[in-house]
């Protein structure tokens, strides 16, 4: 069975808010074959490329290489180790080689002389707060690619991409928020087309397939504050206890309990740092009946506590008029 187009839609609805970045590195690549550059895994990472002329291959390992011409965006969501080549038989130099210092808010620019065909890419590595993480967002795909033709049919995401890779991009006052800001809409605006396209086609993300499973991601994304036990999360969409916690397990990566406190933990932290709500309303507000039990969960998950989370918090600190 598949899962109805209402969950469907609000399952990747859950993906589709952005991921707020906290910092990027972006670089301008001008390389002439041969040429092949190895770029390591990152953490709480996604990296983009975008194709501003020429072509290249990217290779991860065991799967199918990927070959991109002049147009198209490859966007890495976990940051999934991979090269890019002119060929995709090529070995070539780390990354870390030829661009050491990849510091978040900085650029970079690797230039590769060859003999033959030139290519020229925007690369970014776009850092993101891992508690916002979602499960689902885990279980993307290594790689999600759009074409030329694509790219031309989001125009905001298209004329946005070739402004940040121009080489005479404006530079001023607030250069680092702008250019980070825009590399956000730009990861939103290009998973929105990506994840239709998931939509159409399930079997790209098993846990579309699953009408149990994805229910439950829809009910743990949206829900979370009701007082859900695996028991009740199974029975609510159809299934037995021990089967719903083996296919939750084995599609989504994580145990379903899991999943649900990292959900409260993710809302507990944007209510303590981007509100004013008092502290005293939180639990309650994310799933917890007991002050206690919330205050040990979350100092369990971020190694804080929710006080100490608020006072470090720039937002929380301006709410609260420090």
């Amino acid at each position: 069975m598949e899962p109805t187009e209402c969950e469907g839609d609000d399952l990747l609805s859950e993906l589709l808010k952005p991921l707020r970045l906290t910092g990027v590195f972006d670089s301008r690549w001008h390389v002439s074959a041969p040429w092949a550059i190895e770029g390591d895994a990152e953490q709480s990472c996604a990296v983009l490329h975008f194709i501003t002329e020429g072509g290249c291959w990217i290779t991860g390992e065991d799967q199918t290489p990927l070959e991109l011409h002049e147009g198209d965006l490859a966007v890495f969501p976990t940051g999934t180790a991979h090269r890019l080549s002119d060929r995709p038989d090529r070995r070539g130099v780390a990354l870390a080689a030829v661009l050491p210092e990849r510091q978040p808010g900085t650029s970079g620019e690797i230039r590769i002389e060859g003999e033959g065909p030139e290519s020229r890419l925007l690369c970014a590595g776009l850092h993101y707060d891992a508690s916002a993480a979602t499960g689902l967002y885990k279980a993307l795909p290594w790689a999600l690619v759009l074409d030329g033709s694509q790219v031309d049919k989001e125009p905001l995401l298209r004329d946005t991409l070739r402004l940040l890779a121009a080489t005479d991009r404006p530079v001023g006052p607030g250069d680092r928020l702008i250019t980070l800001r825009a590399f956000e809409m730009a990861l939103v605006l290009a998973l929105r087309p990506l994840l239709r396209e998931l939509a159409d086609n399930p079997s790209s993300l098993p846990v579309l397939r699953h009408p149990g499973i994805s229910k439950a991601m829809v009910i743990i994304a949206t829900r979370f504050a009701e007082p859900w036990t695996i028991e009740s999360l199974a029975r609510e969409v159809g299934m037995s206890r021990s089967a719903f916690t083996a296919a939750f397990r084995d599609l989504v990566g994580e145990a379903p309990a899991r999943h649900l406190t990292g959900r409260r933990m993710q809302e507990a932290a944007r209510l303590l740092g981007e509100t004013s709500l008092p502290q005293s309303a939180v639990p309650q507000r994310v799933g917890y009946q007991s002050a206690v039990g919330f205050h040990l969960a979350f100092r369990k998950w971020y190694g804080m506590t929710p006080g100490e989370y608020r006072s470090g918090s720039p937002s929380a600190a301006r709410l609260a008029g420090y």
